[in-house]
């Protein structure tokens, strides 16, 4: 664990953001709301005008997470004060980052900037940051993949149910935490302790840059159609493939649909966003509902539906994940491997939970849904890939 400007290089003024490339002009609300957020917490803006004027100009550089090996949930911005979470593959050599999660509601990743978002931002960056890099560095590695296959034993899909997942990350760190009072004040250890284990959604940072990096040994296999990517901006929905690179294939993005919270309704939420549908990518998220069906009730749809869905996900997948297991069907491996030739043959879309951003910069949360992919995608990826293909072959 370290702040994004030691491991990601990232220089004042540089902001990551989820989905495919994006420029301030087409942002979306949340986007804009996450990146005039940013700019206050960094003081690199002291009101929402200065910072949206200063957005618009020369000086402020964006690009996606994933073109630095990360990924954000929802609008996905990091800024170099964030402390991130730093995964590595032994096998292959990758390494992945991703922020710490703020918690569901009025958060930074949802497009919200008041001052509470901002006070907990600074919170953040100099409590819960500091406590748990220094728990981790006393407990030494934590085995993140450990988690995965416990987690759809548990009742979580990895993607919008994260509950055993936030609890065995703090049961292996409490110690280690527990153990800084002295160094630091007692009411600091206690406020980390109460926030992650209140927050359910915490450990989603982490298993977001473990199945990154389970796509990314995938990624550069020529001719392979394989998605390895899938993620959303607020505008723009977009995809990669093993076989053609860093290239993206984009679409606009849909609007989920599904519950909301209080008096919001569909014409609040805002198109599809965020990195996390790495999860549905490497067959967790909505893959693997039929071991979460749970998540019906946040999400929308019933019981059967989730059954059904992670049945018909096989339909578009290359393989069943050996240790990712569903009990309630005979411990069947998870599907994954999304083909791009088996979704564009089929018309079988992949299904994706998510939560749902305000439409409106600075509104937060509305809800929580399920949406598709749009097909043009995949053709436009396919299309790419053939033309690589030698004349001769």
């Amino acid at each position: 664990m370290a702040p994004a400007s030691e491991v990601l290089d990232l220089k004042p003024g540089e902001f990551l953001h989820s989905g495919p490339p994006l420029t301030w002009d087409r942002a979306s609300g949340p986007m804009r709301g996450a990146l005039i957020g940013a700019m206050l917490f960094e003081g690199l803006a002291a009101t929402p005008e200065e910072a949206e004027e200063k957005l618009a100009g020369p000086d402020i550089t964006l690009a996606p997470c994933h073109s630095r090996g990360a990924v954000g949930p929802m609008a996905g911005v990091i800024s170099p004060s964030m402390w991130l979470f730093e995964l590595r593959d032994p096998v292959h050599g990758n390494v992945s980052h991703c922020s710490l999660n703020e918690g569901l509601g009025k958060v930074l990743r949802y497009g919200a900037y008041s001052e509470e978002v901002i006070t907990r931002l600074e919170w953040m960056r100099d409590v819960l940051g500091p406590v748990l890099a220094e728990a981790v560095e006393r407990h030494g590695p934590v085995d993140v993949k450990a988690y995965l296959p416990q987690m759809l034993q548990m009742g979580d899909e990895g993607h919008n149910r994260n509950r055993s997942a936030t609890l065995m990350f703090l049961r292996d760190l409490l110690p280690h935490i527990v153990g800084q009072v002295g160094e630091r004040s007692q009411d600091d250890v206690a406020e980390v302790c109460r926030f992650v284990g209140a927050n359910d959604h915490f450990a989603l940072n982490l298993v977001m840059p473990a199945c990154k990096l389970a796509m990314a040994a995938a990624k550069d296999i020529p001719g392979s159609s394989v998605v390895v990517t899938m993620a959303r901006n607020g505008t723009d929905f977009g995809i990669q493939l093993a076989g053609t690179g860093d290239a993206w294939f984009t679409a606009p993005a849909d609007t989920p649909e599904g519950l909301f919270l209080g008096s919001f309704g569909p014409e609040d939420a805002n198109p599809d966003i965020g990195d996390s549908a790495i999860t549905e990518t490497a067959g967790m998220g909505g893959f693997v509902m039929a071991a979460a069906p749970a998540i019906v009730r946040l999400v929308g749809g019933d019981v059967d539906f989730a059954l059904t869905t992670t049945r018909t996900m096989y339909e578009i997948t290359l393989g069943e994940h050996p240790s990712l297991q569903i009990p309630i069907l005979e411990f069947r491996g998870a599907p994954i491997g999304i083909d791009a030739v088996a979704v564009a043959r089929t018309g079988v879309l992949p299904q994706i939970n998510t939560g749902m951003a305000g439409r409106v910069a600075g509104t937060g949360q509305v809800g929580a849904g399920l949406v598709n992919p749009p097909a043009d995608v995949f053709v436009q990826a396919l299309t790419a890939l053939a033309e690589q293909v030698p004349a001769s072959a």
